[in-house]
């Protein structure tokens, strides 16, 4: 696991509590700024998954 799958992660689940946070008090800004952190954090643990598939990938082929 490499360092962009944790922070994505990370940031994947900081966003669904603001966002759950937002729909509970009524606050379409906070759950919107949620849903956006959210998918932030998905493209970056996307990311980590990526290179750590390439880097499987080159150790098997050596």
């Amino acid at each position: 696991m490499n360092k962009d799958q944790v922070k994505g992660r990370v940031e994947e689940a900081k966003g669904k509590i603001k966002e759950t946070a937002g729909r509970t008090v009524g606050n379409p800004d906070l759950e919107d700024r949620g849903t956006a952190q959210k998918i932030g954090g998905t493209v970056q643990k996307s990311y980590g998954d990526l290179k750590e598939n390439v880097k499987d990938e080159l150790k098997k082929q050596r």
